[in-house]
């Protein structure tokens, strides 16, 4: 296909949101997405693969107070990590939009805008259940056993002022859409959920504003209000296209949009097929042509999720494994429609089985037996055997199913016949055994023909492999010295050059694994990173305890000069407000300390025993720079008591002991004025 009447293709990955570091099951959408990109150019499309980070909300504001930058500073770092990994991962996009871009900003205002002016968004207050991590709101009806029913977490009432998008307006248009695209939402029981659970029992308004937090792209007209993250969000389709709202859209725009592809995963289907369509109704564009709720990777049969701990992260992988191995993997493991799973020796296994024995071990022996009987040259002989045409066979019955397989995303599937063609290899080995016939002067045209059915059966698998392990495709080609088959070549076998040398010594591709060494290098890792957090979390913690104690700053509790001493303290930065409420929940007391020690797996820690009226509790803090064990030991103390227990390098601290802390990051315990015996409350 010549370039200028290559067909355009547009894909895109959800863009990933910048609350912290992407772990493996958020990767493989990119992965995915990716192998899809890849397999359509070779196909002789006009691939156009967007992603990108979505980078607004009250979850950012917050993450970003915690960390003590600003919101711009937190979603820079965290950006610049996703598309390190996504770039580590090989991924081959196009562009990288992010949310905070000035032009997608700007578009964002219009396209409000348009929206108000037409009638489509009006101003109103809105009440209800509210979830934060998800930023959504939720009526009693929705949520689960109590709680926000996509995430599992906590709600909490809110009412607030709030501009609204009227959904009920176009929901008929979107239904008979839908009704009339059985393609549009993929798989098809994702469409059923839509249908059956949103938009048959009648869509309610969205909220499409906030004005209890900034972080947000301002509504030009009434500025304390921000745009709400889903019209934010969903828009970078389009905006990072060059969509303009006045009607000056680039000739990107104009080249690609609709969509042919929306991947993403199957949590976020709703906002995708709802009010992603509708928002597009209201600008007068056309519909994407199809969205895909991809399954996901989960771990120990659950959702990975940093607060189960139960996270597996794509750069310690590729550590371990190499990146066309954990792309592998990735791949083949999640099917089309249902849930994949992923662990440490799970994929060892997966590596060994079908990476090390199947596909390296049969590129290995066929090479070497190459350079051992025919000093590297291939030859084509035409000495057949009945076996040889079941070989050719499978080989293009193969090209045919990927071809099928990718036509309907069904890419776990698509490898997995890709693989067939490698099974079928070695089979075909054990069948001729070449090994024998070296043996025959008279076998030896036969042996050659042999020899190049295999050469030419691994030219087509690794052409074939290119979109989803392109390194391995690359050097298994240079090893054969020979080119990609083009896909639009593949459907006869026996194009590999007769006469061509194939490397002289095989480069091993996936060399086995021990299943026991990976998982004590894992665990030393894991120990290693523990330790590291609770450094981490010492450093936080004797900031929190300075900042509790914070009246310990104005160094003039005594003496003359009190005001004067105040003016050279370090500012204090606001939290945000609380209520009586919630300080009443904090309990604290005076405790004694009996007996301490450092930690010997910490720089910072010291670990005290605690007595508290009729108890006595291990408290592990961060302050061995400033106090040794034996000055701890008699001090009366302030202990916050009812602070969940956690693990520290390795031992379970249970409370917290208070600290001040001045503009030089010199600490001192809070103690009380007077003796006061241990367990005396403090209100």
């Amino acid at each position: 296909m010549c370039d200028k009447c290559k067909k355009p293709y547009y894909i895109t990955t959800a863009i990933a949101y910048t609350s912290g570091k992407p772990h493996i099951g958020n990767t493989y959408e990119i992965v995915l997405a990716d192998s899809i990109a890849r397999y359509k150019r070779a196909q002789g499309y006009d691939v156009f693969f967007q992603t990108g980070t979505d980078e607004h909300g009250q979850k950012i504001e917050l993450k970003a107070q915690e960390a003590g930058v600003t919101p711009k500073e937190f979603v820079d770092g965290v950006a610049a990590q996703i598309k390190s990994i996504w770039d580590l991962m090989n991924t081959s996009y196009d562009k990288f939009i992010r949310t905070t871009d000035k032009d997608h900003e700007i578009q964002i205002q219009k396209v409000f805008k348009k929206m108000y002016d037409q009638g489509d968004i009006y101003k109103g207050y809105y009440e209800g259940l509210y979830c934060t991590p998800c930023e959504s709101f939720w009526t009693e009806s929705q949520l689960v056993d109590g709680k926000c029913p996509d995430c599992g977490r906590e709600v909490k009432p809110a009412r607030e002022e709030a501009y609204f998008f009227r959904m009920s307006k176009y929901a008929d248009r979107l239904i008979q859409y839908i009704n009339d695209h059985p393609e549009f939402i993929q798989p098809v029981s994702r469409k059923n959920e839509m249908m059956n659970n949103f938009l048959l029992p009648g869509l309610q308004d969205l909220c499409v504003s906030r004005t209890s937090f900034t972080w947000g792209i301002p509504v030009t007209f009434d500025p304390k209000h921000v745009t709400y993250v889903w019209l934010d969000a969903l828009t970078n389709y389009i905006t990072g296209l060059g969509y303009d709202c006045d009607g000056n859209s680039s000739e990107r725009f104009k080249k690609y949009w609709p969509a042919d592809l929306h991947l993403i995963g199957k949590d976020i289907i709703r906002f995708h097929t709802i009010y992603w369509p509708i928002f597009l109704m209201s600008l007068g564009l056309p519909l994407p042509k199809q969205v895909f709720g991809h399954p996901w990777l989960m771990m120990s049969g659950g959702k990975m999720s940093k607060s189960k701990g139960n996270i597996i992260y794509a750069d310690d992988l590729v550590r371990f494994f190499g990146v066309d191995a954990v792309r592998y993997y990735v791949l083949h493991e999640t099917p089309f429609d249902n849930d994949g799973n992923v662990a440490w020796d799970l994929i060892v296994e997966r590596y060994n089985s079908d990476l090390a024995n199947i596909l390296g071990n049969l590129v290995s022996r066929t090479i070497s037996m190459t350079n051992k009987y025919f000093g590297g040259v291939v030859k084509k002989t035409g000495v057949s055997e009945e076996m040889d045409a079941d070989l050719k066979t499978t080989v293009l019955e193969a090209v045919k199913k990927v071809d099928a397989k990718m036509e309907e995303l069904r890419v776990a599937d698509a490898i997995t016949e890709i693989f067939g063609i490698f099974r079928r290899s070695n089979k075909y080995i054990d069948e001729t055994t070449p090994w024998a016939l070296a043996k025959d002067e008279a076998k030896k045209d036969r042996l050659a023909e042999v020899l190049y059915n295999l050469t030419e059966a691994i030219t087509i698998g690794a052409s074939l492999l290119e979109p989803f392990m392109p390194e391995t495709s690359k050097k298994i080609l240079g090893q054969l010295n020979t080119e990609k088959r083009e896909l639009s070549q593949m459907g006869e076998f026996g194009l590999y050059p007769d006469g061509n040398q194939v490397t002289e010594k095989p480069e091993i591709l996936f060399a086995r694994l021990d299943v026991n060494e990976i998982m004590e290098k894992v665990n030393a890792m894991n120990a290693e990173r523990e330790a590291q957090a609770a450094e981490s979390a010492d450093d936080g913690a004797a900031a929190r305890e300075a900042k509790t104690g914070a009246a310990g700053r104005t160094a003039g509790a005594e003496g003359t000069a009190a005001g004067e001493a105040a003016t050279d303290t370090t500012v204090i930065e606001a939290k945000p407000e609380i209520t009586y409420d919630d300080f009443a929940k904090l309990q604290f007391a005076v405790g004694e300390i009996i007996a301490c020690e450092e930690v010997k797996k910490s720089k910072k820690l010291l670990c005290s025993q605690v007595k508290i009226g009729n108890e006595v509790r291990q408290i592990l803090s961060g302050i061995k720079s400033h106090y040794t064990p034996e000055q701890m030991v008699g001090k009366k103390v302030m202990v916050l008591m009812n602070l969940a227990p956690r693990k520290m390098a390795g031992l379970e601290s249970q409370g917290m002991l208070l600290c001040a802390e001045d503009a030089e990051g010199n600490l001192a315990l809070m103690t009380p004025e007077k003796d006061m015996p241990a367990g005396s409350e403090i209100c």
